[in-house]
């Protein structure tokens, strides 16, 4: 099993910006499939997603950062999970990008999001001692996430899920 560092990557003189200058971030929804009750038909319910709470502790939110220049988005994606969440996965097809306000300043970031197909959880991870991670229904990550772009990738990532499952139930 590979060695996993415990610290996070710090500062900014590595961060990536798009050509109009706004911060790349990255993030991933890291989700597993229920198997105390893996027959549910019903997608949501038998699909849990992985939450933190931000640094500052109000809220939940989806592991995200800054993409760095020595990484490929994939791999950026990855770290955060590692670092945010202690997981490790999958990364799978991008489900979009969007824009929104930073919460704490006056700018606009432009964040990408993935699927992570959770493979692996850590008992220790680099930023578990400034963050709460917790498995959570998808209508309980809707509900407790104040970003709405990540909402909006929670709902893409549910319909792709879904198509693909019904796609394979009538093979």
């Amino acid at each position: 099993m590979p060695m996993v560092s415990l610290v996070s990557r710090q500062g900014r003189q590595l961060q990536r910006y798009s050509n109009s200058g706004r911060r790349l971030v990255v993030g991933c929804i890291p989700y597993k499939f229920n198997m105390d009750n893996p027959c549910k038909s019903d997608l949501p319910q038998a699909m849990e997603v992985l939450v933190v709470s931000s640094q500052k502790g109000c809220g939940m939110m989806f592991p995200k950062g800054g993409w760095e220049t020595n990484e490929t988005i994939t791999q950026a994606a990855s770290r955060e999970a590692l670092e945010e969440a202690g997981v490790q996965g999958n990364v799978e097809r991008r489900l979009g990008k969007w824009r929104y306000q930073s919460k704490t300043q006056p700018v606009v970031h432009e964040g990408i999001m993935f699927p992570l197909n959770v493979t692996e959880e850590l008992a220790r991870w680099p930023e578990m001692d400034v963050r709460w991670r917790r498995w959570v229904t998808v209508a309980e990550a809707r509900e407790g996430c104040n970003h709405l772009w990540m909402k909006e990738a929670l709902d893409r990532l549910v319909r792709r899920l879904s198509s693909s499952r019904r796609r394979k139930s009538s093979s």
